[in-house]
């Protein structure tokens, strides 16, 4: 078992930065430990799909983007504290939604949401124009 927890969400001008952190916790009875899970990013907008952000693999070394967010985003994990981050730069407006850190133990394309196992609940990021 793996509780996520997000952080750092908040309302921000267009153009400005955010970080957003996460937090693993896994569960003593778990044999699995953070470094044996692929780590996400999603993000879920008012009346739609929660959608694919980014992701990073076990060791960090492969990372994939949303197209989207290629360039301006940049996810990074620190195995050793457990944490996972979601650099954001130059934010749109269009970039406004709740933003969910997710956890996969077994992974394919390690993009689609129904690969993750674990979610956190969730930290809101707006955008103004």
């Amino acid at each position: 078992q793996m509780q996520l927890e997000e952080s750092g969400g908040g309302l921000v001008q267009a153009g400005e930065s955010l970080r957003l952190s996460c937090i693993a916790s896994v569960s003593v009875a778990d044999e699995r430990s953070f470094s044996n899970f692929v780590m996400g990013w999603f993000r879920q907008a008012p009346g739609k799909e929660r959608e694919f952000v980014a992701t990073a693999s076990w060791s960090g070394e492969n990372k994939y983007y949303a197209d989207s967010v290629k360039g301006r985003f940049s996810i990074s994990r620190d195995n050793a504290k457990n944490m996972v981050y979601l650099q954001m730069d130059s934010l749109k407006p269009e970039d406004t939604a709740v933003y969910y850190c997710a956890a996969a133990f077994r992974i394919t394309t390690m993009k689609t949401k129904d690969e993750y196992d674990y979610w956190g609940q969730g930290t809101q990021v707006t955008v103004s124009s």
